[in-house]
């Protein structure tokens, strides 16, 4: 299998929150989908993962192209994942 990362993490340097922790909340609170099953902080996801994120009122799906070892740049940022 290819490379893996907590989604935490994952969630956190792709830029959809702010803080690894409010992302781990997020998950704990049911908020984050991995494959249409709830997600666990440490649950790891790899590339072609399809991830929901719930920030009500809205809903965002996307589909991980990469992992990073750190926080990137917005504009490298959405190298890792592709909005479907």
């Amino acid at each position: 299998m290819g490379e893996q990362q907590r989604i935490d993490k994952w969630l956190w340097c792709a830029r959809f929150f702010k803080t690894r922790t409010i992302a781990a909340d997020s998950i704990k609170n049911g908020r984050v989908f991995i494959n249409g099953q709830r997600a666990k902080p440490s649950r790891t996801v790899g590339v072609n993962d399809v991830i929901k994120i719930e920030k009500p009122p809205f809903t965002q799906t996307v589909t991980v192209l990469g992992v990073a070892n750190q926080r990137l740049a917005a504009a490298k940022a959405s190298a890792l994942y592709d909005e479907s």
